[in-house]
């Protein structure tokens, strides 16, 4: 099996959304600084996340992504499906052409380690991956309060008098 930064780095952010899931949209950005994942490949990330249906997005300020569905369905398999990432450990991806257009010899034995292993993954659940890092003392930040654009102060300025002294 070849899982690429791709599929970790989509799980990573989908986790670290999970661990914020209810307090509103969280930027990129937010989750860039946090998990050390360039913000623009969290972007190509969550891009394809969005189309299948894993993310939601919320424009303009205050916006950011939340999940689109709940974390007690949502698998590590649908994730790493959901940004093309293959769970393939066969050499010819499953067309059973490997040595000179015929089966392996090992052909049967990676076939069955990937049925284990997205077995396994579709075994494992978002809320689990959560429930697993608040269980080991992870302590997740409130967001901080968005700033407004218009003060509940009043600004006072001073008079400026425009006359020849």
């Amino acid at each position: 099996m070849r899982l690429t930064t791709k599929g970790r780095f989509a799980v990573t952010a989908i986790v670290d959304l999970g661990l914020r899931h209810g307090s509103g949209p969280i930027t990129l950005a937010e989750i860039s600084g946090r998990q050390k994942i360039s913000l623009s490949y969290l972007e190509q990330l969550f891009g394809k996340l969005r189309r299948r249906g894993i993310v939601d997005s919320v424009r303009g300020p205050g916006g950011g992504y939340c999940l689109a569905r709940d974390m007690a369905q949502l698998t590590v398999a649908d994730i790493i499906l959901a940004v093309d990432e293959p769970i393939d450990a066969t050499q010819c991806g499953g067309k059973e052409n490997c040595k000179d257009e015929e089966k392996c010899l090992t052909h049967d034995l990676w076939a069955t380690l990937n049925q284990r292993v997205v077995e396994f993954l579709d075994s494992v659940t978002l809320q689990k991956l959560v429930d697993d890092q608040l269980a080991r003392g992870l302590q997740v930040e409130d967001k901080p309060a968005a700033r407004r654009a218009i003060s509940t102060t009043p600004v006072v300025k001073p008079i400026r008098v425009n006359a020849p002294n």
